[in-house]
């Protein structure tokens, strides 16, 4: 039986990646996501000494982190088990054809009570975008193909933090809203950030014009914002601490000392039981 397919062709993605870099790059988005988690390492009251970063752009992140070791976001991470109180993996978790496993490679790189913030584009990112194309190639070409990289919901995300037996778990996401004058544009600004299709599933023939004339069409019905196109960019962020003892552990069931009705000053009512109905 030959090995399944990975969902992400890893050598497209390098190159569209270096393809990005030589277009000059306009990583906005990631300095968004820096700036974000600049804001929630400064809301942490610890220090942290041993830093690492994983990433598809170690130069870009590198200079915004010099203190860090930056690594590349291969399959298998170079990263020292218990070496780091902080690992940052930094807009490339989407791109991961094992999330689970990246975050479990992480945790094992912690040091006891050691945090790990994971940032990356999930939930309702480019779903304008996703809805007009498939609309548009339902239309004309009578199916769907894999054009835009499927992204996790926030809830499914949160649930690989505990797979991946992280303490103290916390999933959330910062949305941006980006508007363009055409589809053209946004199309570049995606290859420019590194972010094309590089799915393994996807057709490698040319697609037709009058699919993405078909595709800003719709796109110029729903999606549009003062004459311009809009996207969503979902930021998800993943928080959670390397296990350790001196991290809070939740309450054992029935061991509350005060009940909630007090400590709310509400009225409490017992239910009817089934005999008494």
């Amino acid at each position: 039986m030959s090995d399944p397919v990975p969902l992400i062709h890893r050598d497209h993605l390098s190159r569209y990646r270096t393809r990005a870099l030589r277009m000059g790059g306009d990583f906005f988005l990631h300095e968004e996501a820096r700036a974000e988690i600049e804001d929630r390492l400064s809301m942490v009251n610890k220090p942290f000494t041993s830093p690492a970063i994983v990433t598809g752009f170690p130069d870009l992140w590198s200079k915004w982190f010099p203190e860090a070791r930056v690594i590349a976001d291969d399959d298998v991470l170079d990263l020292e088990p218990g070496a780091y109180d902080l690992v940052i993996h930094a807009m490339s978790l989407h791109w991961a054809n094992d999330p689970v496993g990246q975050l479990i490679q992480c945790n094992r790189a912690l040091k006891p009570d050691g945090l790990m913030i994971a940032a990356f584009f999930g939930d309702q990112t480019l779903h304008e975008l996703r809805a007009c194309l498939g609309q548009a190639e339902t239309a004309l070409l009578g199916g769907l193909s894999p054009r835009v990289l499927p992204m996790g919901e926030l809830r499914d995300l949160g649930a690989l933090l505990q797979r991946a037996s992280f303490a103290l778990p916390v999933a959330d996401k910062s949305p941006r809203t980006v508007t363009y004058p055409d589809l053209k544009k946004l199309v570049t600004d995606l290859r420019t950030m590194g972010e094309s299709n590089a799915l393994s599933a996807r057709h490698m023939v040319p697609s037709p014009k009058a699919l993405f004339d078909l595709t800003e069409h719709l796109y110029q019905t729903h999606f549009v914002q003062d004459d311009r196109l809009v996207a969503t960019f979902d930021l998800v962020f993943l928080t959670g601490w390397a296990p350790d003892e001196s991290q809070p552990k939740p309450l054992m069931p029935g061991s509350a000392k005060h009940r909630l009705a007090d400590a709310l000053q509400a009225q409490e009512f017992k239910l009817p039981t089934e005999a008494n109905s």
